[in-house]
């Protein structure tokens, strides 16, 4: 009898355990989501303003092809601003990644600079994409969002990627891969689960929220969708490969065109103003702007199965040369620019299907070059749905594991190995 009520104590202590760590969870989720509710609604908004602004700029830009001669001056603007604002030694996206291992704080004007600098690059033609900025702003807004609310510093962090998740999902249009990017980019091999639910609320209230400010977001459609067949996932495969190659390419491009051009062409001014002429020879004797700004019409070209064979060479040195020069924007739509027309280029030499070996070449791009293998396959379902995910998800695995430890940002940390279980925690390669 007596063990009888011991048992049924002992249950109820358990019980009344159970429930007051249930409490304290509910407490917790409901202070996040009005935490991040906020952050998605002030944050996306500006991201939102930010998509507006740059859909403006790219449009003047179309409408009036004279434009692209101010790019000297577009870049002189941006030097002039950041040495105003005294910001001169920006490490731009590499800060943001450095906040969330808690290797130091992001200060409050880098979302002002890097709003105006990259409208200001897109209105004048460099060869860059936006959502690089969009990380940069998200992650300096919410930071000050931390900072303003007295919060510690593992809540400040997770706020971090909130704000990126925000404004990249804003200017994007991709909830899905911009709530779940924030969290894997900083640490490759470990994801932040804790800032789940809080990046969830964010990303997803900051996409309504940009659809409802009436954004427009790049759709890049595919038609064309081959059944699943042993030679067409073998030649996915070598497109994974051979994308994994262009991703180290593209980095390792990315990286030594700073050190030349801070060697060779030290005054800042005279660097970015040289790159601006560049951007300009290129233009006129191709007779087009198909390589200024991120390139969303070579994409969607790419997409229908028609490239030209330089393109992704050329893409790769324009941008290098845009963002290592001065001007400011990112490169993650240029690497889908450069994955969709290799990738296209691909199919027709293989005679598989070009449209579908560009869009795979899009994302197994990206992985390459982010080492972000889940946030890539999400991309490439909200872009080209699950018609024949498998191919996707072949050509992103295949790129993951041979573009070894490079990758764009240089403060990111592989934490575990690509190649076995194994705990290694080094920055990638330059």
């Amino acid at each position: 009898m007596m063990n009888f009520k011991r048992l049924w104590l002992h249950g109820k202590v358990r019980l009344l355990k159970n429930l007051i760590h249930t409490v304290s969870h509910l407490r917790l989720f409901i202070r996040w989501l009005i935490l991040s509710l906020t952050a998605g609604l002030a944050i996306g908004g500006i991201g939102s303003l930010f998509a507006l602004c740059m859909t403006k700029a790219v449009g003047l830009r179309t409408e009036h092809p004279w434009i692209m001669f101010l790019l000297p001056l577009g870049g002189i603007a941006i030097i002039l601003l950041y040495k105003v604002f005294k910001y001169q030694n920006d490490r731009g996206t590499n800060m943001v990644i450095a906040s969330i291992h808690a290797q130091g704080e992001i200060p409050w004007k880098m979302a002002p600079m890097i709003f105006i600098s990259t409208v200001i690059t897109h209105l004048v033609g460099g060869s860059a994409g936006r959502e690089g900025a969009a990380l940069q702003m998200g992650g300096s807004l919410g930071a000050v969002m931390g900072r303003k609310l007295k919060m510690c510093d593992t809540d400040r962090r997770v706020l971090v990627m909130c704000g990126m998740s925000a404004v990249f999902s804003a200017g994007f249009g991709t909830p899905l891969a911009a709530a779940i990017f924030a969290m894997e980019v900083g640490s490759v091999g470990v994801m932040y689960y804790a800032a789940l639910v809080p990046c969830v609320i964010s990303s997803v209230t900051a996409w309504k929220l940009a659809q409802f400010a009436g954004v427009e977001h790049d759709n890049f459609a595919l038609a064309v969708f081959p059944e699943m067949s042993i030679a067409g996932s073998l030649k996915i495969v070598l497109l994974g490969v051979l994308c994994a190659f262009i991703s180290v390419i593209f980095c390792k491009t990315l990286h030594k065109t700073n050190d030349i051009l801070k060697k060779y062409l030290p005054n800042p001014y005279i660097r970015i103003s040289a790159a601006g002429v560049f951007l300009i020879a290129v233009s006129l004797i191709l007779g087009n702007q198909n390589f200024l700004g991120a390139g969303v019409p070579m994409i969607e070209r790419a997409l229908e199965g028609d490239t030209e064979w330089y393109a992704f060479i050329l893409k790769i040195i324009c941008t290098a040369i845009t963002i290592e020069a001065g001007f400011k924007g990112g490169e993650i739509v240029p690497s889908f620019f450069i994955g969709a027309t290799f990738g296209c280029l691909f199919g027709q030499l293989m005679g598989f299907s070009p449209e579908l070996c560009a869009a795979v070449g899009m994302v197994a791009i990206f992985c390459g070059v982010t080492n972000c293998p889940i946030t890539s396959l999400l991309i490439g379902f909200e872009m080209f749905g699950f018609q024949q995910p498998a191919y996707i998800l072949i050509g992103v695995a295949v790129s993951y594991m041979l573009s070894g430890y490079y990758g764009l940002y240089r403060d990111q940390k592989i934490v575990y190995s690509k190649y076995e279980p194994k705990y290694i925690n080094r920055h990638t390669k330059n």
